[in-house]
């Protein structure tokens, strides 16, 4: 019988996420997370997710690096009876960040591709070296497996230069490989394709704006299953307002604060990517504590929330000019699945685009994709929760299957 698992792998710079899948039915076999990698208190929590004794086990004890923490979840996994050797493992499906211009798909890794996503770190110099270690653990444990890298880029490199391009000099801008690039991409691929179907049609036969909102946050104009624009740019610095980044920002003020404020480039990183958006404005970035904090009448929580929803309206009124016709806005990621405030806020006031929110709709809590819009309205409004492991895994299953025919 022809292997039919993928593990999908998902490094960060101290943690390894992990799901197990069955590509014969998308079933999950396994899942877990190791964290704090290289830490004296690092934390591996497995749950196998078939047969009997599906309970979770979690370890905590030191694991050094990477190398290790790979071989912990396979001996996870192999208490299960779904090791790293088995026969029926296809492949390992890997994110990575930043492909660049590079990659536009999912890629068999080999020692040019290794080469290209480490000539990419510059642009992505706290994900792309830790998606490498992953990568070459991983190579290491079972070098006779297909290893497949799927970039959060790749959906968005069909945006059109117009759109990706920055107005800047041409020439600096090609030499330094300035210009846009999008992240998330997985999810938008994910979350833009499963709303067609929530709308009984193909996909490319509709026009979607998603709206991916968790502490990082990304909005995107698909047309006909095609980005053609996204709201994260060079980095996933710009856009939406979010957890910690501050999103959109006029570049005089880096400027100005190294001039006035004496700040060095590395403390106005620092500011803009983790000091900044929402806790920056409130102190705090768990949109649930915030809303709490409204409930009570803080106005410092008041003021972040309505400078988020302002953005938030900005890029759906944006992604609408340029689409031209939108048969759905849709949400997604932690905040958009789960925060019904937010959702309601965001449409509010745009009933002339043929945009509005059914209250009791809404306010249902469920993990299944749904409708929230009333009947009569021109634009669905839609809660598409997103499964950026099942995508990875799915594009990975493609590239391979051949092989094991």
């Amino acid at each position: 019988m022809n292997a039919t698992r993928v593990l999908v792998l998902n490094s960060g710079s101290s943690s390894v996420k992990y799901q197990l899948l069955d590509m014969r039915d998308s079933s999950r076999l396994a899942a877990g997370l190791v964290e704090r990698i290289g830490e004296e208190t690092s934390r591996l929590k497995h749950t196998p997710l078939t047969g009997e004794g599906g309970e979770a086990r979690e370890h905590s004890r030191p694991i050094a690096d990477h190398e290790e923490a790979l071989k912990a979840v396979a001996e996870e996994l192999a208490r299960d009876g779904l090791g790293l050797d088995s026969p029926d493992l296809a492949a390992i499906g890997h994110r990575v960040v930043h492909g660049g211009l590079f990659f536009s798909e999912p890629t068999v890794i080999d020692d040019a591709v290794l080469k290209e996503v480490e000539r990419l770190i510059p642009v992505a110099p706290l994900h792309n070296p830790a998606n490498l270690t992953g990568i070459r653990t991983a190579m290491a444990l079972r070098p006779d497996l297909p290893q497949v890298a799927v970039f959060d880029t790749a959906f968005h490199t069909t945006m059109p230069e117009s759109a990706a391009r920055y107005a800047i000099d041409v020439k600096t801008a090609d030499e330094h490989r300035v210009r846009r690039y999008g992240f998330h991409g997985t999810s938008h691929a994910y979350v833009s394709r499963r709303a067609a179907r929530l709308l009984g049609k193909e996909p490319e036969d509709v026009n979607v704006i998603v709206l991916h909102l968790g502490n990082g946050a990304s909005a995107s104009a698909v047309r006909g299953g095609r980005c053609v624009d996204t709201s994260m740019g060079l980095t996933p610095l710009e856009g939406l307002v979010m957890g910690t980044r501050s999103g959109d920002i006029d570049p005089a003020v880096i400027f100005h604060l190294m001039r006035v404020g004496n700040m060095s480039a590395d403390e106005i990183d620092d500011l803009l990517n983790k000091k900044s958006g929402l806790i920056g404005l409130c102190g705090d970035n768990d949109m649930r504590e915030i809303r709490r904090r409204i409930d009570e009448g803080d106005q410092e929580a008041q003021l972040a929330f309505d400078i988020y929803i302002h953005r938030l309206k900005k890029y759906i009124g944006a992604y609408y000019a340029v689409l031209g016709r939108v048969d759905a806005v849709v949400f997604t990621a932690g905040v958009g699945e789960n925060a019904a405030p937010v959702r309601e806020a965001a449409v509010a006031g745009l009933e002339e685009l043929g945009l509005a929110v059914d209250g009791a709709l809404n306010s249902v809590r469920s993990d299944e994709a749904r409708l929230i819009s009333p009947e009569y309205a021109r634009v669905a409004v839609a809660v598409v929760p997103t499964d950026e492991e099942l995508e990875i895994a799915r594009q990975t299953y493609a590239l391979v299957a051949p092989r094991n025919d």
